[in-house]
């Protein structure tokens, strides 16, 4: 046995909790251990706090090519990936993405700025979701876009206006909101009344009225139906579905060329979760594509998926320093100086109905036994600012760092950084040696730092 393995082994020997399993896994697969401390990359997070401050967010890039890797490796190259930039928008996230061949997949000009200022080609941009405004959409035209991605009858009538008076063709797909739906995941986008896309029942008009539009070319089809999924069987579904609806306009003759498959990959973040079987999708996907390649109308389509979630999630974490240990009626509180504004997910208020701890660590004592309950709170006026609530750790002390995994996905972007006006964190990536700083902390005078 390793000595990492060992220490990691010893962390939950005597006295565990019950979600320590995951806790250990996640460090295993994706952190190292030195001396009962969390390192990243070798780099030791007590060095980063002190250098940078708390909170703090600390990403890998080693995990992020990782996990780009393992996808590839298991669903194969007919799959071109694209990188859903709402799950971190940081352009330094987006570079290491971008280097390895990803696509970036966008939502909105902000994003597009984001995606190019991360070195993309504006071809590799798919730009999609419900609200797009005619700056935007005027904004990403001029400058070049891969594809639009259209979901209602308005917004082919503002794009046929804008191409023409722009007298720019623009290759577009059409999202479908399936008649199907997709169950599995954390949340629905798709099979009953939704904002995303055009009913299954009325694609055929949508289509029409595709065709009508001088400057729009229809490449594409796009279907997504939900997030979060983690039972293979739901996204092999989702995908032969897709992939079936597709045949039909190809062999209704409408001469799309690619299908997007959407993202919705997930990661264990809670008890009991467990990782996506990538075995039995890469079985699914190889049998999915052997039906393509024999199909006349099918074997030249090329497929997209766009994972956010999955590609980042395991390569971030999120420090905080405790600055306060109390009991209150029976009760052991951990105050730290982060919270749900730095990190809205984690304290289950971005969506959970029924709020769960994502895996939360001490840090700096990972060679102790975890043997004390506390809840672990923020520093926010609110009780909602919670994001550990019978969690068992070694028994908490002031000075003590906390680092909430699975971090690297809907964290600092997601959150309401404003509230309190505490000191938005910063955010450094750890690539092997290099150590970098790519949004730096916001101080007191001015709270909200901007990207450097």
């Amino acid at each position: 046995m390793s000595r990492r393995s060992s220490k990691i082994q010893a962390q939950t020997s005597r006295g565990s909790h019950p979600d320590s399993s995951l806790e250990r896994r996640l460090i295993a697969e994706h952190w190292g251990v030195e001396g009962g401390v969390l390192c990243i990359e070798g780099c030791p997070l007590p060095d980063l706090m002190t250098q940078f401050g708390s909170p703090l967010y600390v990403y890998s890039a080693k995990t992020m090519r990782q996990q780009l890797k393992l996808l590839r490796d298991h669903i194969g190259h007919e799959f071109d990936v694209y990188f859903s930039v709402k799950a971190n928008p940081n352009p330094a996230v987006l570079e290491v993405f971008c280097d390895e061949g990803s696509g970036l997949e966008i939502a909105s000009a902000g994003e597009y700025i984001r995606a190019v200022r991360a070195g993309v080609s504006t071809d590799r941009i798919l730009f999609a979701g419900p609200g797009k405004t005619d700056e935007e959409l005027c904004y990403v035209i001029e400058r070049g876009v891969g594809e639009i991605h259209v979901e209602s009858f308005d917004e082919i009538a503002r794009l046929d206006r804008i191409s023409r008076r722009l007298k720019k063709e623009v290759a577009v797909s059409a999202r479908v909101n399936p008649d199907i739906s997709v169950q599995g995941g954390a949340m629905r986008m798709g099979g009953g009344a939704t904002p995303f896309g055009f009913d299954e029942s009325i694609l055929d008009e949508a289509i029409s009225q595709f065709g009508s539009a001088r400057f729009l070319s229809l490449k594409g089809l796009h279907i997504f139906s939900g997030t979060q999924i983690l039972k293979v069987e739901t996204l092999l579904d989702q995908w032969n579905y897709g992939v079936s609806l597709a045949r039909r306009l190809l062999e209704g003759g409408v001469p799309i060329e690619t299908l997007d498959l959407g993202g919705g990959l997930g990661i264990p973040y809670f008890r009991n979760d467990q990782p996506l079987d990538l075995r039995s999708l890469a079985s699914g996907a190889r049998v999915l594509l052997e039906r393509m390649r024999e199909d006349p109308y099918l074997k030249s389509l090329k497929l997209v998926i766009e994972p956010g979630r999955f590609l980042a999630g395991p390569s971030g974490l999120f420090a905080t320093r405790v600055t306060t240990v109390k009991a209150s009626r029976g009760e052991n509180f951990t105050v730290t100086d982060g919270g749900m504004h730095h990190h809205l997910a984690a304290s289950g208020n971005l969506g959970q109905v029924i709020k769960r701890d994502y895996p939360v660590i001490v840090a700096n004592r990972l060679n102790e036994v975890c043997d004390t309950e506390q809840k672990i709170v923020g520093p926010l006026c609110t009780p909602l600012d919670t994001y550990g609530r019978k969690t068992v750790l070694p028994s908490p002390q002031v000075g003590d760092m906390i680092a909430i995994l699975q971090s690297g996905a809907y964290g600092l972007s997601s959150s309401p950084v404003g509230f309190l006006s505490h000191p938005m964190p910063a955010e450094v990536l750890v690539d092997g040696t290099d150590v970098r700083l790519i949004r730096p902390r916001g101080t007191f005078e001015q709270p909200i730092s901007p990207l450097p």
